[in-house]
């Protein structure tokens, strides 16, 4: 016999009203940073996979970042290309908004050569990431005559000529998903040696570059993503000096840059709305959401409503979010179910997996199919108009009528409320609508 119970439990310590959903651990990871944050590269792997960014835009999507972020210190770093004249401006007029107290630090991204180090010598930037590709398919097949002994010296080179002109060195190390740690280990060591003499404290970025990375223990290196982070953190390496850098080939992003988090990682680097080469990098308003719900940022949360803001800005240059990506897309609140239409009218909380207008600023909606039935009708008319009408209302009813002869009549489309407004507007009673 199932017991029964006076209130219903809610779980609310995991799903509190006024919060994204919560861990509740039943033992918190030894390996957890004391602090977690997230690093952007809209303007160079965004910009990379297709996003054809203006200047002007470039910066605008800096300023949606830096109003997201706030005082929360969710995103503390954005990365810039520097190749062209365009990139270039973009990333004077964000180091200029920067010193003026913008709370995103601009940084560079460049190959690990000498020549590009010579490109952000006289930029104005603290830090650059430096692509070090680390993978033996990438060492031996970039390089002639190839192999790991040439690459190394190449980026050390590189390396050494940053650290002479006081640039902090974040070394990208591409592909490591399929690396050999019989390269990444001592080329950390190499790394580190020739930055020790001048304070500067280089930076190491886990790249899962063809996202084949797993979020788990019990596979072997290199695929680990856990594994791989922990045997750099044995190296000595701090957590904030490490971040993590996926794609999403696989499916595996959010989950990847959380794994690489529990194991010690720091920071997670990616684009927000998930914008990048191929498949796109790690959404950052996913891996806060769930950093958030980790107990990061409890006192003082990224505004996640401003994000609203970047999607409408990528609406209108071309690179509209898919209908159904998570959080952010058109219909990722919207149900068609007249069973979920009838829960929200019940209960919301019931189809609703947090306060999603009130954290995201975004509705939650209903648009109406053969299979809405009366519930659909009345959470629109309530949503949309403020009347809590019942389902036998003869106006509901004669709406609903219509709706089906929509439907009987082959239409396959649904209907959403900007169509049928005028109808509701005929059938209600006028008094009601008043």
């Amino acid at each position: 016999m199932i017991p029964d119970v006076e209130t219903p439990e809610y779980f609310l310590d995991a799903f509190p009203r006024e919060r994204f959903p919560q861990y509740v651990w039943t033992e918190r990871p030894a390996d957890l940073p004391a602090a977690a944050w997230t690093t952007e590269t809209t303007h160079r792997d965004g910009q990379q996979g297709g996003l054809p960014l203006t200047t002007e835009q470039s910066l605008r999507i800096y300023d949606i970042l830096c109003a997201f972020t706030g005082t929360s210190g969710a995103i503390r770093q954005a990365e810039f290309f520097v190749y062209h004249p365009a990139d270039r401006a973009a990333l004077q007029g964000a180091l200029e908004r920067w010193g003026a107290g913008a709370p995103i630090e601009p940084t560079t991204w460049i190959r690990a050569a000498a020549k590009d180090v010579a490109l952000i010598k006289a930029l104005g930037v603290r830090e650059t990431g430096m692509l070090a590709s680390a993978s033996d398919y990438h060492t031996f097949h970039k390089f002639k005559p190839g192999g790991r002994r040439q690459a190394a010296e190449t980026y050390l080179d590189a390396v050494r000529m940053a650290v002479d002109s006081g640039i902090r060195p974040r070394l990208h190390l591409e592909d490591a998903t399929r690396a050999s740690l019989d390269f990444i280990r001592p080329f950390v060591e190499a790394v580190q040696a020739i930055c020790a003499p001048s304070g500067l404290r280089p930076k190491f970025r886990v790249c899962d570059t063809m996202g084949l990375g797993l979020p788990y223990d019990d596979v072997a290196l290199p695929r680990s993503v856990p594994r791989m982070i922990r045997a750099l953190r044995e190296m000595g390496l701090a957590a904030e000096d490490l971040e993590f850098h996926p794609h999403n080939d696989t499916h595996l992003v959010v989950a990847n840059c959380l794994a690489a988090v529990r194991a010690g990682c720091s920071v997670v680097n990616g684009t927000s709305l998930g914008k990048g080469e191929r498949s796109g990098n790690a959404p950052l308003e996913g891996v806060l959401l769930h950093l958030s719900g980790m107990g990061y940022y409890s006192d003082d949360a990224p505004d996640f409503t401003a994000l609203n803001e970047l999607a409408a800005l990528y609406a209108e240059m071309g690179e509209a979010l898919p209908p159904k990506y998570p959080l952010y897309g058109r219909d990722a609140h919207r149900t068609r179910a007249g069973v979920h239409a009838d829960g929200l009218n019940k209960f919301w909380w019931m189809y609703a997996p947090f306060d999603v207008p009130r954290l995201l600023g975004r509705p939650l909606e209903v648009s109406l199919t053969k299979d809405s039935g009366l519930a659909g009708l009345t959470f629109l008319i309530k949503q949309h108009l403020g009347l809590e009408l019942p389902k036998d209302d003869p106006g509901v009813g004669a709406l609903h009528e219509w709706v089906a002869a929509q439907f009987d009549a082959g239409r396959q489309t649904s209907i959403e409320w900007e169509e049928i407004e005028a109808h509701v507007r005929e059938h209600i009673r006028q008094d009601a609508l008043v």
